[in-house]
């Protein structure tokens, strides 16, 4: 069996997003099913199972669930069901005027791109163009978190 491109996976529902999760767990961090559960602290194997099968989960243990996965498939499915769009806010280093010079590039790229797609559709390569504009609202994501941080960063506890 191919390994999966986990980047590009996209659940089409919440089961689907649930197993994607176990499959990435047991893929990327060698994780059984029945270690899920016992990581998971007070969840039974026959349970974690169940909710697989089913499809359903208390929410209230899906952030542990996709934490202990290593993956938010279920988190990103939620948001993208209700219209949203999820992006990870990573964590930051002060951006240099070359990799501000390279957003704008890539800004520019995708903004150029998406004008063609609205002229003729049937002449731009959709699937560049979503990689296009994803890699642009990642980058700006990743500045926005910067920002924030100097608006309130965090707290440094002493060794």
């Amino acid at each position: 069996m191919a390994a999966r491109n986990w980047k590009r996976f996209r659940a089409n529902n919440l089961r689907d997003a649930m197993r994607a999760c176990k499959d990435f767990a047991l893929e990327k961090r060698q994780l059984s099913v029945p270690r899920i559960a016992e990581l998971m602290g007070d969840v039974t194997e026959e349970t974690l199972y169940g909710w697989l099968s089913k499809g359903r989960m208390p929410a209230v243990l899906i952030p542990t669930f996709e934490m202990v996965c290593g993956a938010y498939f279920v988190s990103e499915w939620l948001a993208a069901s209700s219209g949203r769009m999820v992006i990870a806010m990573p964590k930051g280093h002060k951006a240099s005027q070359a990799e501000l010079m390279q957003i704008t590039t890539d800004c520019s790229n995708a903004m150029s791109q998406l004008a063609a797609f609205y002229a003729d559709p049937t002449k731009v390569d959709t699937a560049a163009l979503m990689e296009l504009l994803q890699r642009h609202l990642e980058q700006v994501a990743f500045q926005h978190h910067n920002v924030g941080q100097y608006i309130a960063p965090e707290l440094e506890f002493g060794s």
